[in-house]
């Protein structure tokens, strides 16, 4: 499938920085089954053949708790399954298949042809399996068999509410499927991941390649071509003999003017790279996949946040990616799209993603339109040993899936002292957020990293602080100082624990406003409110306004892009209607 199918839902290729142009799209109706009693894998219901219970249809990539997959039941049922046959396209023959989910929420067992194929836990992350073994000539199934702890309040889990009915900054859970599923034909020597880092200061990029099913004792015949290229102009090309399935390449560019600026990647000059992989094995091509790179540096110069070796104001929203028919899956790509540019129609350079790690295609839109991204974790509400492990493995898994878009220029992996809420004496939890800096920064060390982001600080790159005063001379007044921003105690915590203190770090307010603006049917709260379209206008200047004259801030992220479920503090409404000009908008939030 090359182009889009619109009888498909999220017809779109899922991956768009590791592109393959055969593929097989597997969105669509699907068999599905709630299994509260638990029975379904002891009664075999993965079997060939099996008399089991599939009596509902589901809409994938759509949650059985959202409109759009065709069953809409906001209940708890923590066991699901979805069945689904398909046939393998004749002209894979000699090929390996491998089957592809982009997010299953939260353990996932999969079937097919009754053999079991993959096991997965984690709900933000990917997962694939080689299903040539198991599959047969003609028709094939697939069985998912889906586990959610809805009630867990230990499980990463961001807004999903552990209660029946979403209420307070919580919102409807998702369970199973809730991102693409594909198939896709790989030869027994294939690409399986690289990963991008652009050096503007060199004038090169580093890239890691990892390569499947190697030859036993090395990769003798094996080569990797590669092509750069911008805007149609090849810029270098390079080939190399693959010695390891993992093997890391250093290719110059030599082809930057005006000091790389004309082709820096940034939101206001969003330039892309091209770049093919070809993989040649004993003389013959056996593998091309498609990408893009952009060439940019964030870093932390004297004291500044900058971008490109410049400092940089952030100019961010907080972006919740709920959507009313679909939950966290967008309807269609064009309905992500749209949140990036209408984000940038509003004047925002950038959107802190909160509480959810997103799918790519989001990201592939904010690399293409630029916009800068805080890449966010799911967090869990509560600590555990057990969380330690869940969370660990799957916050590496997001770093892997997302290294290489430029559009990620900081990563989040703790909120609020969620999942640590006792970080302020707990010397446990306070090691576990010292944990997750340090190996946060051991897989990346070209982007900050926020220990704790809001407050409660302990090893931080930036010191960010969540402020939801709606007066303007206290905003004033509390961020005239670095000294006085850092012993505020906004919600009453405060901004360091664990005998840390501040050290001359970039400091933003990366949550404020939430200002209550009614301008539809939804009903619901805010963190203050406004009356009319005046008034709203008022007080988003009046919050916004002391960002920009503060002499310490460095950026901000205000509260938030739309509507969700009960809260009606959005700059849009839950469809995304703006709830004053957006030009009126974009004034307040660039200052003008």
């Amino acid at each position: 499938m090359k182009a889009n199918d619109v009888t498909i839902p999220r017809s779109e290729y899922p991956r768009p920085q590791f592109v393959r142009q055969d593929w097989l799209c597997l969105n669509g109706e699907w068999d599905f089954q709630f299994d509260d009693a638990d029975e379904g894998e002891e009664a075999g219901w993965y079997l060939e053949g099996a008399s089991a219970p599939f009596a509902q249809k589901i809409s994938v990539p759509f949650t059985f708790q959202s409109k759009l997959s065709g069953i809409a039941d906001p209940s708890f049922h923590d066991i699901v399954w979805y069945r689904r046959t398909f046939e393998v396209p004749e002209k894979w023959s000699g090929k390996r298949t491998v089957l592809h989910f982009g997010a299953v929420d939260y353990v996932a067992k999969v079937w097919v042809n009754g053999q079991l194929a993959a096991t997965h836990e984690g709900g933000h992350t990917p997962f694939h399996a080689d299903i040539t073994p198991l599959l047969k000539v003609g028709s094939n199934t697939i069985v998912l068999r889906a586990q959610d702890y809805s009630r867990d309040v230990t499980l990463p889990r961001g807004k999903q509410y552990w209660l029946e009915d979403s209420a307070s900054i919580f919102y409807t859970r998702t369970t199973g499927i809730w991102q693409s599923v594909w198939l896709e034909p790989v030869s027994a020597v294939h690409l399986g991941k690289v990963m991008v880092t652009p050096d503007i200061d060199r004038n090169e990029i580093r890239l890691r390649t990892f390569i499947e099913g190697l030859p036993i004792g090395g990769g003798s015949g094996v080569k990797l071509r590669v092509r750069i290229s911008f805007q149609g102009e090849m810029v270098a090309e390079d080939e190399y003999v693959v010695k390891g399935a993992e093997q890391t390449r250093t290719i110059g560019l030599n082809d930057f003017t005006d000091h790389g600026h004309g082709r820096l990647w940034s939101p206001e000059h969003p330039n892309l790279y091209d770049i093919e992989y070809s993989l040649v094995h004993a003389g013959e091509c056996v593998d091309e996949v498609s990408s893009y790179f952009g060439m940019r540096k964030v870093s932390i110069e004297n004291g500044k946040w900058s971008l490109n070796n410049r400092p940089y104001y952030q100019r961010l929203v907080l972006d919740q990616g709920y959507f009313p028919e679909g939950l966290l899956t967008a309807p269609t790509d064009e309905d992500i799209k749209r949140d990036v540019e209408l984000t940038k129609e509003m004047g925002f350079n950038g959107a802190r993603k909160h509480q959810k790690s997103e799918d790519p295609r989001f990201l592939y839109w904010c690399d293409k339109l630029g916009l800068l991204v805080w890449s966010e974790a799911a967090n869990a509400y509560e600590y555990s040993e057990q969380y330690v492990r869940r969370f660990t493995k799957e916050w590496i898994e997001i770093m892997e899936r997302d290294y290489s878009h430029p559009c990620i220029v900081v990563w989040v992996p703790l909120n609020e002292s969620w999942g640590v809420p006792n970080v302020q004496i707990d010397q446990r939890q306070q090691q576990h957020g010292l944990a997750m800096y340090h190996l946060t920064k051991s897989l990346d060390l070209t982007r900050p990293v926020v220990y704790n982001d809001g407050w409660e600080h302990m090893l931080t790159d930036l010191v960010t602080i969540h402020d939801y005063e709606s007066r303007q001379e206290v905003l004033e007044e509390r961020y005239a100082t670095a000294e006085s921003a850092v012993q505020a105690m906004p919600a009453n915590r405060r901004i360091f624990v664990g005998g840390a203190s501040y050290q001359g770090q970039p400091i933003l307010v990366s949550e404020f406003g939430g200002i209550a603006f009614k301008k539809s049917d939804w009903e619901g709260w805010g963190y203050s409110g406004a009356d009319n379209e005046e008034d709203y206008l008022r007080k988003l200047k009046a919050v916004v306004d002391p960002m920009f004259s503060s002499p310490i801030i460095q950026g901000y992220c205000y509260t938030q892009l739309t509507d969700v479920e009960q809260e009606i503090n959005g700059l849009l409404t839950y469809d995304r209607v703006p709830k004053a000009p957006l030009d009126d908008i974009r004034k307040i939030m660039t200052g003008a």
